[in-house]
Formats: C-alpha cells, structure tokens, sequence
C-alpha cells in the first residue's frame, strides 16, 4: 500500500497532464500544497486557473515571478500562471548575439502573432518556465499543470519539435545573412517563398522572411536548450499525473494519455481520479414514500444520484486494471469550488492517504 504522496517520493518535478474540464489544474495545486505541508519548498505552476483557485494562490494574472502562497504551515509553497510570451521574450534576451539582434526580434510581428496564438507555444513555454524553475535551485519540487492537449506527446514533444525546425533546410536557408540571401535560396525554395507570396502577400513573406533571419546565431542556444528540457522531462525525477474524472471521455482520455507516456518511456506515477460523487447511502426503496408526493421525489433523487455513483465507481474500477499506474486514487466532489487552503486541504489528505 502507498499514498499519491508516496509514489511521489524523490521527484523533483511533477507533471501533470490530462484533459481539459477534469479539475486539473485545482488537483495541481491542492498536490503542490500537500508536498509543501510535508515540509517542502515547492512550486506550482498553473495554466489560466480559475478565478477562485488564482485569489487562493495569490495570482493576479499571468506573471513572470512566483508568489509565495500564505498560511503554509511547515514548508513553502509559491505559484505563478504560465505568460508564455514573456519566458519566451526571455528566452530571446537570453541567446541574441546582440540587444540590436533582440529588439529586432521582439518588434517583429510575425514573432508578437507566434508568441500569441501560434499553435504549439504554450506546451514549449510551459516546458521551458518548468526548466527555468526547476534549475533555478529555489526548489525541492516543481508541480506543473500542463495545458490540455488531446496528445500529451504534442507536450513532451516540444522541444523536439524546435529542433527539428531549426534542423529544417527551407529554415535554415532563410537563416542566412540577407546579403548572400538570393544566392543561397535554391530554385525550389524560391518557388515556395512566391507561392507563399501570391497568397498570402508579399509584405507578410517579407515579415516572415526577416524574423527568421534575425535568428541567424540563435538556433544553436536555442536547440541546446531544448535538449536540456528533453533530457528533463526523461529524467528519473520527474513524475507523470494524469488527472481524469469519473466519465466515460475522461477515463478514455485517461487510457489514451498513459499509453502515450508509456510508449515513450515514460512512468506514469499516479492516475488521480478527480470528483467522485458519494452514494448518499442509496439505493432506498420507493415505497417508503408512500402516498407522499414530496417524498418520493426525494427518494427518487437519491437513487439518481446513487446510480450515477456505482457508475462512476465501475469506471474507476476499470482504471484500476487497465492502467499500468503507480496508484490510483479517487478524490471527493468538492462542496463548492477551491475558494480557500481547507479546500485544496481536503484534497490533500486524499493524496496522503494510502490506497
């Protein structure tokens, strides 16, 4: 027998990932506030936390800097909101040749429209403000509540992913200087670069063209840094979540989730299974209404809801021996959203609790 906790044991990052609308990123924090309870320097990173858990952690919107979170008993625990274009205007401070180099790059409006919207660029900048914090030696423990993504791997995969761009011959053209640019293009390329133009003019080819140049001297930094959070993320101390809830989708999701991890290498630590509703003690029998209108509609709720909890239950029993998972563990529906650290509490004596 082991708790969440437990199977946590040594990690110094957690990940945890899963579909959208399961209480994930509630589940993240009342995790990152049990790990801090044990005495821990811990910091959990969320992604657009509703309003009530931000106020609890003390968050007034996206933020570069972690807040210390108050009333943490024994250890500390801080929290910050994923702002994906400022760790990666960092992340262009950082490896530009030059503050020329850098300005060129942030005024850019191909690169402000990327940092924006560009699909992708959220999971690598989660990816890279966990690398940034987790290296930073501030902390026992990094908790990161992943964005959603259907395919966890479009996670893990991120800074593959931008190596493989850099790596990409059409890219690594326009990385050259501009005055041997027309000598270098090959004839294919060009052919590209006009098509592009015709349909999507030829002012934002020319945008594109230039943001990529202004790279020239960067990728290099850049692909070193994604292989520093890859070999992260493959590290023996950092430990997968996956956090679903009590519905055919999410279990689904779930299954689909830990076969990804698995197939990569990757253990999955724990299954939370977030928001299972209590049986209030039914079935009862309907005859104890009587003639009672009133009565009877309340029976009958009952064995509604009593239903839906045995339902509930047979899916978690099917997580239960279907995943290969350190531990699974239910948590309760809470009483009313986390508006305050009881709330996160009560989850957090589920994940001390062994199973």
């Amino acid at each position: 027998m082991t708790s969440v906790l437990g199977a946590l044991d040594g990690a110094t990052v957690v990940v945890c990932c899963g579909p959208g609308g399961v209480g994930k990123t509630t589940v993240s924090a009342a995790l990152a506030l049990a790990l801090a309870e044990g005495g821990q320097r811990v910091c959990v990173l969320t992604v657009d936390p509703a309003r009530r858990l931000a106020d609890v952690l003390g968050l007034r919107g996206p933020t570069d800097e972690p807040s210390v979170v108050p009333g943490v008993a024994d250890g500390r625990l801080s929290a910050l909101m994923l702002n994906a274009s400022s760790t990666f205007d960092r992340l262009v401070a950082r490896y530009a040749t030059t503050p020329a180099q850098a300005e060129a790059i942030l005024a850019n409006r191909i690169y402000q429209a990327m940092t924006a919207s560009l699909g992708g660029t959220q999971e690598y900048m989660a990816m890279e403000r966990l690398y940034e914090l987790s290296s930073s030696g501030d902390y026992d423990v990094v908790v990161v509540d992943t964005p959603p993504t259907r395919n966890a791997l479009s996670l893990l995969d991120a800074p593959r992913r931008l190596t493989a761009l850099f790596e990409h011959r059409l890219f690594r053209a326009l990385l050259m200087p501009t005055r041997t640019y027309l000598k270098v293009v090959s004839i294919a390329t060009r052919r590209v670069l006009s098509t592009i133009s015709a349909a999507a003019g030829a002012e934002l080819v020319a945008d594109a063209v230039d943001f990529l140049q202004a790279f020239t001297g960067m990728e290099e930094g850049f692909t070193e840094r994604a292989n520093a959070m890859g070999a992260l993320l493959a590290d023996d101390h950092t430990a997968y979540v996956i956090v679903t809830a009590p519905r055919a989708d999410a279990v689904e999701e779930a299954r689909f989730f830990a076969g990804q991890l698995t197939g990569a290498g990757r253990r999955v630590n724990a299954v939370l299974i977030n928001r299972l509703h209590d049986d209030l003690g039914g079935p009862l029998d309907p005859d104890l209404a009587g003639s009672d209108p009133t009565l009877g509609a309340q029976i009958a709720a009952v064995n509604r809801l009593h239903d839906g909890a045995v339902a509930e239950r047979a899916l978690m029993h099917s997580v239960l021996s279907d995943l290969d998972a350190g531990v699974v563990v239910a948590l309760p529906m809470l009483a009313k959203p986390a508006g305050d650290l009881s709330a996160l509490a009560t989850l957090g004596e589920c994940l001390c609790s062994e199973v």
